[in-house]
């Protein structure tokens, strides 16, 4: 079966109609915001009613405000993903500190909003910089490597083939094939009967 059959027999599925309560999976995207990108997912996503997770650079945040400001007015869930993408477990206590207030300043200057979540850049993270920070590191359950192909076909069927009831699906709103993919795993899934949430209702259920 090639790659696009896949990707049809799951959208010909149809709804789970066992589930009384749909199963929660939630999208996350890192690396943004981006200038081009993100408004393109951004539309998507209010075209089909979906609310994701954005882990944000500070860097990109000083840069393209008006992009967070879209994302926050259109209701989803803004994260810190580091001022300058950095290993925090290479970092100082000092510096690990620096990089997620500098960002947490940067967010909550554009959207009046405090973020308590954080997603510590290639995963690398220890449990007492949680308690250090006071932040909630929030992780993931599906990967499918979108940073290292174009191929939207690819990053769809990897996803749809390997997510269950309450996964994080780690993208990047950075690439444009992975937006193009997301909104096309938000088809697939939802025809399948799962429901969309930002991070916080499946890390608080």
């Amino acid at each position: 079966m090639n790659d696009e059959t896949v990707e049809a027999s799951y959208e010909a599925g149809g709804t789970n109609e066992q589930y009384q309560e749909k199963p929660k999976i939630a999208l996350t995207f890192d690396d943004g915001p981006h200038p081009s990108s993100t408004p393109v997912l951004l539309d998507g996503l209010a075209g089909r009613n979906v609310k994701v997770t954005f882990f944000v650079i500070g860097e990109n945040v000083v840069k393209y405000p008006k992009v967070v400001t879209r994302e926050a007015e259109e209701g989803h869930i803004i994260g810190n993903h580091t001022y300058s993408h950095v290993d925090l477990t290479k970092m100082s206590q000092e510096t690990t500190e620096c990089e997620l207030e500098k960002t947490n300043t940067a967010i909550e200057e554009i959207t009046g909003k405090k973020t308590e979540y954080m997603r510590p850049p290639y995963g690398a993270w220890k449990k007492e910089m949680e308690e250090n920070t006071g932040m909630i590191a929030v992780l993931w359950n599906v990967d499918p490597l979108d940073w290292n192909t174009d191929n939207e076909t690819e990053i769809v069927n990897k996803v749809v083939t390997e997510t269950e009831e309450n996964d994080i699906i780690l993208l990047h709103d950075c690439y444009l094939s992975s937006v193009k993919a997301a909104l096309r795993i938000i088809d697939i899934m939802q025809a399948k009967g799962y429901e969309f949430v930002t991070v916080d209702e499946l890390l608080l259920d």
